[in-house]
């Protein structure tokens, strides 16, 4: 589907997007476009030295914030897919800047969805976190709100030939801000702080992110939210897998957070469909498709009433020396214990 295709990332220069403009630029050398949209002109300039223009002239830079919504419009004229990975992240950031966090993951998801709209973009996907299921963060409410956003879009589409779509998943293995980078410094000092020792979080890889955004793109029909069958780990064997001569300090759950994450709960699971690697929860109102629709097109059954999916309760678990071999093959080769 991507053969001539111009193709959009918002957040392009982040973790997410820079694997994902990689991974198309191997995978599908017929792609005509790839804009990568971003208010950081400093790791644009960066991405640009990686990417020089001679050697690939499929890419466009786009200096812009999703906030700026006639920026947004302008900047999809002519693309036929939107990925947009641009929001506000950090638990923290967001609690103390709250309405900073919702002009980027509200208002920008919103601006994001006119723009589609306003271009005609056939397929669009939303990237998500666990941490909008069951939110008890301004982070998690935001991009609640935003993955509503998303898949209601599908129902003020009219007769364009659209689709909308969520993808949300756990811990993005090695990401900007994530633990397991934040243990590996902190290794250096002899002391790892874990907030607490029954902490579980669902775990998956930078590359697995991006498979599962390109499954979206390749087989949604429109208002899913796709979720990952992904193991658990406990914060603690983190902590074991990096340093395991190393102190442990414990410093308590920080404001926002939770013991264990959710992707799915057991009210979702009246909405929530089986496709084999994934789960798709169904929107709750669809003027579109019905959920035989969604049944038929993914050739998926219904999950049982009640299903939830936790990350402490995951009948997949990391292992210490799992996680080990994980840091060597997807952030340091170099890695010892």
């Amino acid at each position: 589907m991507f053969t001539n295709k111009r193709i959009l990332v918002t957040g392009g220069t982040g973790s997410f997007g820079k694997q994902f403009v990689h991974t198309l630029l191997t995978r599908y050398p017929d792609i005509k476009n790839i804009v990568i949209y971003s208010r950081d002109e400093l790791k644009q300039s960066e991405m640009r030295q990686m990417y020089p223009r001679h050697a690939y002239p499929q890419l466009r830079f786009f200096i812009g914030d999703v906030r700026d919504r006639n920026r947004m419009i302008q900047a999809c004229e002519g693309v036929d897919i939107l990925v947009h990975a641009a929001a506000i992240k950090q638990v923290d950031t967001a609690e103390y800047n709250p309405s900073e966090c919702i002009k980027t993951n509200v208002d920008g998801a919103q601006n994001v969805i006119d723009a589609a709209l306003a271009n005609h973009i056939s397929d669009v996907v939303a990237l998500s976190t666990d941490k909008a299921c069951a939110p008890i963060n301004l982070y998690g409410a935001t991009k609640l709100v935003s993955d509503k956003l998303f898949t209601a879009a599908n129902n003020i589409k009219g007769s364009k030939d659209m689709r909308f779509s969520v993808v949300r998943y756990g811990n993005v293995m090695g990401s900007r801000g994530s633990v397991i980078p934040f243990f590996l410094n902190q290794k250096k000092a002899g002391v790892i702080p874990i907030t607490h020792p029954d902490m579980t979080r669902f775990n998956i890889t930078l590359q697995a992110g991006v498979d599962m955004v390109l499954y979206a793109l390749e087989q949604h029909l429109g208002g899913e939210i796709f979720v990952p069958k992904i193991p658990s780990y406990k914060i603690l064997d983190v902590a074991h897998a990096i340093a395991p001569d190393a102190d442990i300090k414990y410093v308590g759950v920080r404001p926002g957070e939770k013991l264990h994450e959710e992707m799915i709960t057991d009210t979702d699971s009246y909405h929530t469909i089986d496709l084999g690697p994934y789960y798709a929860i169904l929107p709750a109102v669809s003027y579109t498709y019905t959920e035989h629709d969604y049944l038929t097109h993914h050739e998926a059954t219904k999950v049982p009433e009640g299903f939830k999916y936790h990350s402490g309760t995951n009948d997949q678990w990391e292992t210490v020396e799992g996680l080990r071999s994980m840091i060597v093959e997807h952030l340091d080769p170099d890695f010892a214990v």
